[in-house]
């Protein structure tokens, strides 16, 4: 057995005092006043100091310790000001590294601690024992104040527009998201689209600790918001505290406030350990284009939809969120599927390449429907002070347009995409689709279909579905007819007024009687577009059933919105086969249906073939 090493005895080695004992001692005089202010960003000072101890090199200047954990912009900037402050005080070659004459050590562990000792805490603890003792309640019985959000916060506001509305006679009950920013907008002193300087949140982030609190209620897509039973009693409480009839109710930290709280550790105190990606990151989920204040226009009765909500929004202000003439300018919107990617990818560039050398003012982003497309953004001018411009309001104008090769129509007519992307481009909002053939001259020759099959799908996309079609020979005329649309529509649009207008109110296309020479002044805003254009996004049962019916061949579009306008859900027209007494009315329930501009019947054959689709039982044959 080897001989064991000698024991080595004598004191513990003293570990060495703190290398910077000034940032030290100011990280600790924050901490301390921010604990006798009861503010949880003391934790994160503590979290600080405990980095600042185990770092064994001295620091020039606060900027160094960003390396360090826990360490932000914020911290670092009250360090550096400290620090300018103090060499000011005392001279430019006063020694950092050490403290002042005089000055308690910042490094004693009871100075860098938040737990209170044994010896205290034993004794709070049996404070604490005599007053349950006694009958008092301890901090475990405490019960929890109740949430109310203060006033003319964006939760507040948020409850009292609902209720109010849940209050009219004919009343839904629910609200759409634009439509309640607009109703609560005058209840808030803050902004439900646009943070304020230097914030990442908006009015509208009360809405989540809303839900959390089980005082709100989200359903469907697009969102319904409408209040539970919590919420419908304390928004009546502060409706009547609002018109007087009651006292004040008790004002406790905003909804904001507290969401502030738990992700930065105190009320009303910016985050001063969050780095730039994380606000990067927030910034992006708040697309600018959401941030527009979208006024919904004034309609007659002409338009067949008079109801008690258009009335309220036809009596709103319409500058709140309209542009004006020379405010704005129209920039062309490429998707970068055009621009990268795919075999073609020299062809793309050469598309890019044109529209530079035409001088077209073009941005390239992701559309989720179509391929290109023009919006009027509002022209904003840099704040000083700001690394960043505001951003800028987006509308999208009534044109988009969906580009296709020979080669590419051919695909997509082969597996399907074809007929869905007609189908997504009626039903996206804007008024004037519009298809871009390109022709591939011999090459149509060698496709999988021949050409006269794909002359035809050109003629039925114009004839039969209302596109408007333009054909053009290769990229250097797609190029050119894109900027000749640019110059058009800048002229067109260039004494207009914008307003915005929401789908989720009133729907997804124009009326067909809408004067085609007099562009549409009343538009959507692009996030609100793109978002309602996402391919893959959560369907209702009306979007799957519609999806449905288009798999049948012979069924367009077109009929399936008209079986849709009868029958609505797959449940519904089961419940009408039911209905029938025999199997002859069965197979013709829906041969009268007229569909299209020329009100057509659907006509017995397709009624049939519907009915054997969802009545006959085991494999179809």
């Amino acid at each position: 057995m080897p001989a064991s090493e000698p024991v080595l005895l004598g004191r513990k080695r003293v570990l060495p005092s703190c290398p910077n004992p000034l940032f030290l001692k100011w990280l600790t005089e924050l901490r301390d006043e921010a604990k006798e202010k009861g503010l949880k960003i003391q934790y994160t000072y503590q979290k600080a100091i405990s980095s600042l101890n185990k770092y064994p090199l001295p620091l020039q200047n606060a900027k160094e310790a960003k390396i360090l954990q826990n360490f932000g912009d914020g911290i670092c900037k009250i360090l550096d000001d400290k620090l300018q402050r103090y060499l000011r005080e005392n001279g430019q070659d006063a020694p950092i590294h050490s403290l002042p004459e005089g000055a308690p050590p910042a490094g004693r562990r009871d100075n860098n601690n938040l737990a209170p000792s044994k010896k205290n805490a034993a004794g709070d603890h049996g404070k604490e024992k005599g007053k349950g003792g006694k009958g008092g309640r301890g901090a475990a019985g405490k019960r929890k104040r109740e949430y109310v959000p203060q006033k003319r916060s964006g939760g507040y506001a948020v409850l009292l527009a609902l209720y109010r509305e849940s209050q009219l006679p004919g009343g839904k009950g629910y609200m759409f998201k634009m439509e309640l920013q607009t109703e609560a907008q005058p209840l808030c002193d803050k902004s439900f689209t646009v943070p304020d300087l230097g914030s990442k949140y908006t009015a509208w982030s009360s809405v989540s600790t809303l839900i959390q609190k089980n005082l709100l209620m989200k359903t469907h897509n697009p969102a319904r918001y409408s209040l539970t039973e919590e919420g419908s009693a304390l928004a009546e409480r502060l409706d009547s505290a609002e018109r007087g009839s009651k006292d004040d109710p008790e004002e406790v930290r905003s909804d904001r406030e507290e969401e502030e709280e738990e992700e930065e550790g105190g009320p009303g105190v910016v985050d001063l350990t969050a780095s730039d990606n994380e606000e990067e990151k927030e910034e992006e989920r708040i697309q600018p284009a959401e941030r527009l204040t979208c006024v919904a226009p004034p309609r007659t009765e002409a338009d067949g939809t008079g109801d008690a909500g258009n009335t309220k929004a036809a009596s709103r202000k319409p500058g709140a969120g309209s542009l004006l003439p020379g405010t704005y300018e129209i920039i062309l919107c490429v998707d970068f599927i055009e621009t990268t990617g795919g075999g073609s990818h020299h062809r793309k560039q050469e598309l890019v390449k044109e529209l530079q050398r035409n001088g077209v003012n073009f941005d390239v982003r992701k559309l989720n429907v179509g391929d290109f497309l023009w919006v009027a953004r509002e022209k904003v001018a840099p704040v000083p002070g700001q690394l960043r411009a505001p951003a800028a309001r987006e509308l999208v104008l009534d044109y988009v347009i969906e580009r296709k090769r020979m080669d590419d129509l051919c695909g997509s007519i082969i597996d399907g995409r074809f007929r869905e992307q007609k189908f997504r481009l009626k039903r996206c909002g804007l008024r004037r689709p519009v298809y871009l053939v390109e022709e591939c001259g011999t090459a149509a020759s060698h496709l999988s279909l021949p050409e006269s099959t794909l002359q035809q799908a050109i003629i039925n996309t114009q004839v039969v579905d209302g596109f408007f079609v333009k054909r053009v020979q290769d990229v250097r005329e797609s190029a050119a007819y894109l900027t000749v649309m640019t110059r058009y529509l800048t002229k067109l649009y260039q004494n207009c007024t914008l307003m915005c207008r929401s789908r989720e109110l009133e729907g997804d296309g124009g009326s067909d009687e809408e004067e085609r020479e007099s562009p549409s002044c009343s538009l959507i805003s692009f996030a609100e577009f793109n978002h309602g254009a996402v391919k893959n996004k959560c369907q209702t049962v009306r979007e799957v059933f519609a999806r449905q019916l288009m798999q049948i061949s012979g069924l367009s579009g077109d009929k399936a919105a008209a079986i849709l306008e009868h029958y609505n859900t797959p449940h519904s027209l089961l419940t009408a086969y039911k209905r029938c007494v025999s199997e002859a009315e069965k197979e013709k329930l829906l041969s009268s249906i007229r569909y299209g501009k020329l009100k057509r019947n659907l006509g017995p054959a397709l009624s049939r073939t519907v009915y054997q689709l969802y009545c006959t039982e085991g494999a179809l044959t």
